[in-house]
């Protein structure tokens, strides 16, 4: 480690890892990148607990182009990624989403978000009831008024392997990795001037990237700083069936895609088993240590929704769970990449609030174009800079999970 870099970013995990690598890839970069974990084991990072899916169904068309660049990264993951004979598959499973409407504001809400998925090329098909029936068999499809179907660039995949292809790659490309923490951040004026770590380090820095996920306030306020970011607990379940349904489907070869039922709850294969998991009914910051899985929700509000929705579900057992931290934005629960508008060399990438793997490799791509060129140049995430928290201007999304 030296007493200076170019760019220091704070958090490993698949962001700041992202970052990292499309900062040492592009040739246009001629600088040093420092990353500063706190936990390389990233056993309590939302990385390593998430639900490690992707979808183009979104509502606003720059989210949707997010996850189409994410898609395809992730289809050819090992080829960019591989470092000497290592090459870090990521187990694609393209079984795609599958949204459930059984009200007639659920059902305009899909027809809306359908306009725009197909104006920017993602492959979405609506269906009316019968279709619902006849793909998925499985499916109590009596209510559903309508429903949106990714038929492929949606699915899900290995989540440490995202992040582990992007530490190693940018490891291998000259970044420097340190097990730290920084615990302030020096500013003179409108500049971001250095970092001092747990350690006693004090290390100068040209740039800073806030990628500290749920932690991103508390990163942001040592600068003086703030951005309305908070842990909110997600727990996650995985469920055996007496008598799966995997492979009755009439589509996809069989596969189940993500189902995410008119009321909240989803479910998606898992190997043999399933993962589901449900929005709380109450959603109150987390403590930053908190992990505990709320064991009722899986009796009170999962089951019940998925045992009415396919007699598959009726006959059911929770074999495993566990919870993790959404970094949650709550202007507007969509990611914040882009500068401080006062102090220029501060860079934040948070917000993600839950969708960060999947918009991980799209935003550290952008953020690497404003360290090296001072604006995007290939995907423009303007209206999700930081401006608009200090407007106090949501960011539409209306496909939020």
């Amino acid at each position: 480690m030296k007493q200076g870099y170019d760019v220091v970013i704070v958090g490993g995990a698949v962001i700041g890892s992202a970052v990292a690598y499309f900062l040492a890839a592009n040739p246009d970069f001629k600088g040093s990148v420092l990353v500063v974990e706190m936990d390389p084991t990233y056993a309590k990072s939302s990385t390593s607990l998430s639900s490690s899916s992707i979808r183009n169904q979104f509502s606003n068309p720059i989210n949707v182009r997010i996850s189409q660049f994410g898609t395809e990264f992730i289809r050819n993951f090992a080829d960019i990624m591989q470092v000497g004979s290592d090459r870090p598959a990521l187990a694609f499973h393209e079984g795609g989403y599958l949204f459930l409407a059984n009200t007639e504001e659920q059902a305009q809400t899909l027809r809306e978000n359908h306009a725009v998925q197909r104006a920017c090329g993602a492959d979405v098909v609506l269906w009316q009831r019968d279709e619902v029936a006849a793909a998925f068999p499985h499916l109590n499809a009596d209510d559903i008024l309508l429903a949106s179907y990714g038929r492929s660039g949606e699915g899900w995949f290995n989540n440490t392997g995202l992040m582990y292809g992007f530490k190693n790659k940018a490891r291998s490309l000259g970044v420097d990795y340190v097990t730290d923490e920084v615990v302030a951040i020096g500013r003179q004026g409108g500049k971001i001037t250095d970092v001092t770590l747990k350690s006693g380090a004090v290390i100068s820095a040209g740039v800073l990237v806030n990628a500290s996920g749920p932690r991103a306030a508390l990163t942001a306020r040592m600068a003086g700083l703030d951005v309305p970011v908070e842990p909110r607990k997600r727990t996650l379940f995985v469920f055996d069936c007496a008598q799966s349904p995997e492979g009755s489907a009439t589509v996809n070869q069989g596969r189940l895609p993500l189902m995410i039922d008119p009321s909240g709850v989803f479910c998606r294969p898992e190997g043999r088993f399933f993962l589901t998991g449900c929005p709380p009914v109450e959603d109150p910051c987390s403590d930053w240590d908190d992990f505990e899985p709320r064991y009722d929700e899986f009796e009170e509000i999962i089951w019940p929704a998925l045992a009415a929705r396919s007699p598959a579900f009726e006959a059911i057992k929770a074999v495993n769970q566990w919870a993790g931290h959404y970094d949650f934005n709550t202007l507007d629960h969509n990611l914040v990449v882009g500068p401080h508008p006062e102090v220029k060399n501060f860079i934040f990438a948070n917000g993600f609030s839950g969708h960060g793997l999947q918009q991980g490799p799209a935003a550290g791509r952008g953020v690497a174009e404003l360290v090296v060129y001072g604006g995007f140049q290939t995907l423009d995430l303007s209206e999700v800079g930081y401006e608009r928290i200090v407007e106090n201007r949501p960011f539409l999304e209306k496909a939020v999970i």
